[in-house]
């Protein structure tokens, strides 16, 4: 725990601190983890000041009568009718009594914490605080997804209960600064025990430009609250576990630092092998393109929250979903889309990038090695289709066949080919073959206008790679007159 989390009061302190300033008053509704965050406030003693009412609607039928029916009972559509039913009906009560004095707010959970016969059952849940910052004040939403790791169904219910009472005090007490918010939301609580993979703030209370949705995210990424930020092409925040619920994925990962028509080629030529693959089971996949933190063949630093929102820009703008993770090593990217979906799951990636899969150093914390990864890779409907590359000295194209793998490493590779895990790309455009990413980032460091034909016309119109250039050509013209 950090020093400045210590610096905030514990969980109970929290609660009692709440009660105490008769500020704040509201409902508690939750559904699926017992009442575990009223009763940190009433534990906490005086809890008169601040729960107008608890609730919990466990039957289907009575939730329905209640909230009206839903698709998904754990989900944010749920969460959100929770809300809708409970804050107003709490100030059409309240407000003439104390309305003037009083922040109403309604707090509210659907979750699916373990049950008494789960084996592997995801357990996660929505909860959702809508409030006042001032009486009779307009309102403002916290939104948020967590995923709930502990073993035992009593110590998921005490981490979500945790967890509750820090949303409530954080959104009155530390509102002001998102990095303290974020961190506030894990006192008492650690990695181990919770992920929250989603934040979404809305309302005059968070009008800074610093609660944008996309910068939420990467900043749960940041401070390691969360693995991976899904962003829709419609520049929405997805949840993976709504999005991707029964739906077959497609995915291409890489640095697009920037995009090249390299790249497009391997997505449009992936998606035809992995509908070839797959028939109808391929239909209505979602595609995704994955930057991740920790870029296998990377060998810089990560990126700035502005680098990787440029390069975001541009793939929304050719109407791409985009994963930011911090998954580098393929089985973990695997086990997360196979958390989400049953369906097929379709990765193209280029043979360079293949070959790094069989480097032993990303499956050092696995007992079984290498031969563990491909088990978790290929666990489930996993397929990877490898686009060749060009070899700059012979001019030939090299294939699966060709992979540059130990002697040892050989008949895994045959193995894997064999069953059918990796195919090869064989329908290819040569023109773009010999020129990489990092090829082309070289040639706009260098001046070299060729890369102008390698890369789609909206990289040139929006990227910030060739503003970039321009700047930098500035500055060394300004620094040429400076010294003139």
């Amino acid at each position: 725990m950090s020093a400045e989390s210590n610096a905030r009061p514990l969980t109970l302190e929290k609660a009692l601190k709440i009660n105490l300033s008769h500020q704040l008053y509201g409902t508690f509704a939750e559904i699926g983890a017992g009442q575990e965050i009223a009763n940190w406030f009433f534990h906490a003693g005086g809890a008169s000041g601040t729960v107008a009412k608890t609730m919990s609607a466990y039957d289907m039928i009575v939730s329905d009568e209640i909230y009206g029916k839903a698709g998904r009972y754990v989900s944010r559509e749920r969460m959100v009718a929770m809300l809708d039913h409970e804050y107003p009906m709490l100030v059409q009560r309240l407000d003439q009594k104390r309305g003037d004095r009083t922040n109403f707010f309604a707090l509210a959970d659907t979750v699916r914490a373990k049950g008494f016969r789960d084996l592997k059952e995801e357990c996660h849940g929505w909860m959702g605080l809508r409030f006042q910052t001032e009486p009779r004040g307009p309102v403002s939403d916290i939104h948020l997804h967590v995923r709930l790791l502990d073993e035992r169904n009593v110590r998921q219910c005490e981490a979500l209960g945790t967890l509750g009472v820090n949303l409530l005090y954080g959104a009155f007490h530390l509102r002001d600064d998102l990095p303290t918010f974020l961190s506030s939301l894990m006192d008492d609580l650690s990695r181990r025990r919770v992920e929250i993979d989603m934040v979404d703030f809305s309302g005059p209370a968070f009008a800074s430009p610093a609660f944008q949705d996309r910068l939420v995210a990467l900043q749960l990424l940041r401070r390691g609250l969360a693995d991976a930020a899904l962003f829709g092409a419609n520049g929405e925040i997805w949840q993976a576990s709504d999005v991707l619920h029964n739906k077959p994925v497609f995915l291409k990962r890489g640095s697009f630092d920037p995009i090249t028509r390299l790249n497009l080629d391997m997505i449009e030529k992936g998606q035809a092998a992995f509908h070839a693959d797959f028939g109808e089971e391929a239909d209505g996949a979602v595609e995704i393109l994955e930057i991740t933190m920790h870029n296998l063949l990377a060998t810089g630093s990560e990126g700035d929250d502005a680098d990787f929102l440029s390069r975001a820009d541009i793939l929304q703008a050719l109407g791409k979903n985009v994963l930011i993770s911090k998954y580098p090593e393929f089985h973990r990217i695997s086990s997360y889309l196979a958390r989400h979906t049953q369906k097929a799951i379709g990765i193209v990636l280029g043979l360079p990038l293949f070959e790094e899969l069989f480097n032993e150093r990303w499956c050092e914390d696995l007992e079984g090695g290498l031969m563990e990864s491909f088990g978790r890779l290929f666990k489930n409907k996993v397929r990877l289709y490898v686009y060749p590359m060009g070899d700059p000295i012979t001019g030939k194209l090299l294939r699966l066949a060709q992979a540059r793998v130990t002697t040892e490493q050989k008949h895994l590779l045959r193995y894997i080919m064999e069953k059918g895990c990796v195919l090869d790309i064989v329908e290819t455009k040569h023109d773009y073959l010999f020129q990489t990413s990092a090829e082309v980032r070289n040639m706009i460091k260098e001046g070299d206008d060729r890369w102008h034909d390698l890369v789609p016309e909206i990289v040139l119109s929006q990227g910030h790679w060739a503003g970039g250039r321009k700047q930098e050509e500035g500055d060394r013209k300004k620094k040429t007159e400076v010294l003139a």
